[in-house]
């Protein structure tokens, strides 16, 4: 079990994962969500910024759900935020794509290895067995 205290109120609780946020700034930041998702639907091509100030939410936490890809920009906007890689402009996530098709053909290139593994090379496990003892 643990346990935390609340980024935003400081009350101590159960830990699961993710935010370390406790049941009710969980739930608050969840209706924010929600408004600001909906002020961005109602009004399109606007920016970061006024979202802001207008919503309330703080400039860090847009950004966030930006990169954790809840929210994106439209196509035509302008606004964007830098891949984590190469500083190119993107409409949301981490990476843009050429990085992350970079970053799979790397892990494909380390997955598929030249030289594959020799049956001599494997340990023999054709007599293992599991031994109780009897105390």
């Amino acid at each position: 079990m643990d346990v935390r205290n609340c980024r935003l109120c400081g009350r101590i609780f159960n830990y699961i994962g993710g935010d370390p946020l406790c049941q009710g700034c969980m739930k608050t930041m969840d209706d924010k969500f929600a408004t600001v998702k909906e002020y961005i639907y109602e009004h399109p091509g606007v920016g970061m910024q006024e979202v802001s100030e207008e919503m309330d939410v703080p400039l860090n936490q847009i950004k966030k759900w930006i990169r954790e890809e809840r929210l994106c920009f439209a196509e035509d906007s302008a606004s964007g935020i830098e891949c984590e890689s190469c500083g190119a402009m993107i409409k949301t996530g981490r990476f843009c794509a050429k990085c992350k098709d970079n970053m799979a053909n790397t892990l494909n290139s380390v997955y598929h290895l030249d030289s594959p593994i020799s049956t001599k090379d494997k340990i023999n496990t054709g007599n293992a067995k599991i031994r109780f003892s009897d105390r």
